[in-house]
């Protein structure tokens, strides 16, 4: 069957508190969400997803909900001849129930996480893989960086994922600017050779600030700059900062839309482009996105910090597209993510991608049902 009649939906919103709050420059994380989906074809055949919800607190039940309440309608029963047809369909579907609304966000990140799961059931259905089903050469690894770090923190951090054979990492900065000057100093100082050091201030300054920062470090190495500025801050603005910066300039987790990402890439602003899967545009949206990123002549780099379907397709993704991008693996604690790799996420320094069908795997992890708050079910 090249066709796929979907029958059945189902979701799970899952909530661990934390002992160390995930800190950012706008807020902090005081437990770890996801959200899980699941579809069911009428031959049997299934596949999984992942919806982004670190944010709003709230975030996790109501893309449930907005899924089974307000979306699910146009899901059940719908016939896909390929794997995309699904996105491009709630993209225009939905456009007016997003509108009427304005959540523009959480209607893109639920239609996300069902295109990821069709994908996943088109490559179920094919015996191979996610990445093989995108590209039958797409790699076995894909290298992967450490990611949020706390710059205060960075001193104890880097050297535990310095063990675990990680060779690049990513501190969050934005907080206080000459603590984050002075510990950035200290922490390159001591960075040894074929290491490489990547900053994110998720959004926190404005133009001025950030040319400030760009000034005081041009000395430093660092790998990228990422989301100094304001995601939707005049584009001039950020073509300044870029002609102004020694460091590469990243973004692109809080880009949505293939219009605005073609633009982002056709500016020649960023080394480095991060769509997130779970965020907007799901496999689809995200694999074009990564071409593109290549045939611009600019480096595809998933943006991912959420459960463990939503890293397996990252590195999935990254494995067909291809390039020499990073996979980006938080290193904070994250049961919902953790329990999906027993032997760990990575293997000096690489991701691997497994052959098996998919995504890799046919069923929850069972320790996630402890943190399980809501779950609902549609046929």
């Amino acid at each position: 069957m090249n066709h796929s009649n979907i029958t059945r939906i189902e979701i799970s919103a899952y909530r661990v508190p934390i002992a160390t709050p995930v800190m950012t420059s706008f807020g902090a994380m005081t437990n770890r969400p996801a959200v899980f989906v699941r579809l069911t074809d009428s031959d049997g055949a299934f596949g999984w997803g992942e919806i982004f919800a670190n944010w709003p607190a709230a975030g996790a039940e109501h893309r449930a909900r907005l899924l089974m309440e307000d979306i699910a309608d146009l899901v059940i029963g719908f016939r896909a001849e390929a794997a995309s047809d699904l996105f491009h369909h709630l993209m225009a579907r939905t456009h007016i129930r997003a509108l009427q609304c304005g959540e523009w966000g959480p209607f893109a990140q639920v239609i996300a996480g069902l295109d990821t799961a069709l994908h996943d059931l088109f490559a179920r259905r094919a015996g191979v893989s996610l990445a093989r089903h995108l590209n039958v050469d797409a790699a076995t690894a894909v290298p992967a960086y450490a990611s949020g770090i706390h710059i205060g923190a960075a001193a104890a951090v880097v050297p535990k994922v310095r063990s675990l054979g990680y060779r690049a990492m990513k501190v969050k900065i934005g907080f206080d600017a000459k603590t984050d000057l002075d510990l950035l100093r200290e922490l390159c100082s001591d960075l040894p050779e074929g290491e490489r050091l990547f900053t994110d201030a998720n959004q926190a300054w404005d133009l001025a600030q950030a040319l400030s920062f760009v000034d005081q470090t041009g000395d430093l190495g660092l790998g990228w700059l990422e989301e100094p500025i304001r995601a939707d801050v005049p584009a001039e603005q950020w073509a300044e900062l870029a002609r102004a910066s020694h460091i590469p300039l990243a973004a692109g987790e809080n880009i949505t839309g293939f219009d605005d990402f073609d633009f982002a890439i056709g500016s020649g602003n960023f080394g480095f482009i991060q769509p997130d899967v779970a965020k907007w545009g799901g496999v689809t949206g995200c694999f074009q996105i990564g071409q593109a990123i290549l045939a611009g002549e600019r480096t595809y780099c998933p943006h991912f910090l959420g459960g463990g379907i939503g890293l397996i397709a990252s590195g999935h993704l990254l494995a067909a597209t291809g390039g020499d991008g990073l996979l980006e693996v938080d290193v904070n604690a994250n049961p919902l993510r953790d329990v999906f790799f027993p032997e760990g996420m990575c293997k000096e320094g690489f991701f691997p991608i497994t052959d098996a069908p998919g995504l890799g795997f046919e069923e929850l992890p069972g320790e996630l049902a402890q943190y399980r708050t809501l779950e609902l079910s549609r046929h």
